[in-house]
């Protein structure tokens, strides 16, 4: 690992939409490989939900700013409310959704603990490092526990 200071600007960060109402500016990337963990910032307007998707490794997500409220699949009735400085760790292989709630904006850490950032969909595919979504093939179908 190389033992000098390395500063990642996140106005150089190139932005990745996640539909209309959000982007996502990955920080520790492939551009990191000696890193094992993947960062980024999204920012998104009320109103923005994921879809239900799941990682193959513990994902902290670490509010900035504004609110959102995370769920389990299959646990709707438990939704947690998250607000600035709020931290969610979510188990690997675990169904999850979060959404922006409130008037302002979100933004938020993700960490994934991982050297590459996957998303599993409900539909069967799978995103790499915050490419869009495809069918990846001859990859086992997984089935992650559900809630």
């Amino acid at each position: 690992m190389d033992k000098t200071l390395q500063v990642i600007r996140y106005d150089d960060a190139q932005p990745i939409a996640f539909g209309p109402l959000s982007e996502y500016r990955p920080l520790i990337n492939d551009e990191c490989p000696q890193i094992e963990v993947r960062t980024g910032i999204q920012t998104a307007r009320p109103g923005y939900e994921t879809r239900p998707h799941w990682h193959p490794y513990t994902e902290i997500l670490h509010i900035l700013e504004g609110e959102a409220q995370a769920w389990e699949r299959g646990r709707e009735d438990a939704k947690a409310t998250l607000r600035a400085g709020d931290t969610l760790v979510i188990p690997p292989r675990t169904w999850h959704v979060f959404r922006a709630t409130g008037v302002g904006t979100l933004r938020l850490l993700g960490t994934h603990l991982s050297n590459q950032r996957v998303v599993h969909y409900d539909d069967g595919t799978t995103s790499l490092g915050g490419a869009p979504a495809t069918q990846l093939v001859n990859e086992p179908r997984s089935s992650p526990h559900r809630s």
